[in-house]
Formats: C-alpha cells, sequence, structure tokens
C-alpha cells in the first residue's frame, strides 16, 4: 500500500453551524446552500455537496507550518459527517478536476509538485512518493486554488 487520504476531522468545525450569520462573519466564514450538486466539495467527506445542503465556507489554514510553505485558503464544510478515508484510492473530490500536487518534507519544505490532470491523479501522488524527500502531498484545486486534502504515505500521519 501506498498511501493514505483522510478528510479533515469535523470536530472543529462541528460548532460553527450553531453560530448565527453574524458570528460566522465575525470569523470570516458564512452559510451557504449548495446550489448545484457539484462545485461544493466537503473537505470532510471528500465528496461534493448536493443540491440543497447547507456548507459553511470558511478560512482554513491548511498548512500551518513555520515555513515559507505555510499556507490558508478558503475551504466548504457540511454538517453532522465523518471524516471521509481511503487506502490506494483517490476520493470522488478529485475527480473531474485538475489538481496541483506539492511533495513536503516532514520539516514542511516543497521537495516536489506535479499538476495531474483529470484521471492521473493516482499515478502522479504515487510518483511524488518515489522521490524519498516527500514525506506528505497536499492536493489544491488548480484552477481555485482551494486546499483538496492532504495524502500521506500508508501507515503515516500528521
Amino acid at each position: 500500500m501506498t498511501y493514505h487520504i483522510t478528510g479533515l476531522a469535523p470536530d472543529s468545525f462541528a460548532p460553527l453551524f450553531a453560530l448565527s450569520d453574524a458570528e460566522l462573519t465575525q470569523r470570516n466564514a458564512c452559510r451557504v446552500t449548495a446550489s448545484a450538486s457539484r462545485g461544493y466539495p466537503c473537505r470532510i467527506t471528500l465528496e461534493d455537496a448536493g443540491q440543497g445542503e447547507e456548507l459553511i465556507l470558511l478560512h482554513h489554514t491548511s498548512h500551518d507550518v513555520a515555513t515559507p510553505y505555510r499556507s490558508a485558503y478558503a475551504i466548504y464544510v457540511r454538517k453532522d459527517q465523518r471524516a471521509a478515508e481511503y487506502v490506494d484510492v483517490t476520493p470522488p473530490v478529485f475527480e473531474g478536476r485538475p489538481l496541483g500536487l506539492r511533495g513536503f518534507d516532514a520539516e514542511g519544505l516543497l521537495r516536489d509538485a506535479r499538476l495531474a490532470l483529470p484521471g492521473e491523479a493516482d499515478a502522479k501522488i504515487r510518483d511524488l512518493f518515489a522521490n524519498p524527500e516527500v514525506a506528505y502531498i497536499h492536493a489544491h484545486n488548480a484552477a481555485h486554488g482551494c486546499f483538496s486534502a492532504r495524502v500521506d504515505r500508508h501507515g503515516e500521519t500528521a
């Protein structure tokens, strides 16, 4: 087995759903309703929300490291979801999307990167992990730039 992808832990996001819209605004977040069944990728389930589902759009630090590669951007999360887990297979949220895959070492420094066009993510992830300097990979949507998921070598997590 090569790699493991896990959705974000829902516990840190659950309290946001009880906040008022004004309270969310104070936290640089907002409540949204998916207007289509694609385009609202939940970072907990690693699936797109269905049309009509409620989500929170928030600013999230995805790469919280003390290096120049520290990174944060907007993500969507859904209420009352379980964190998805995938081993040696890519999640639905990767399907049909070009991805920027950034390979980091254990200290959080960028060591390699790949652009994965739709259908190429699995092969590009394996290729990045062929580099022994790459400890983990961050997948981002290439067009919008938002964090999609962290990919760890199988058996290793942050």
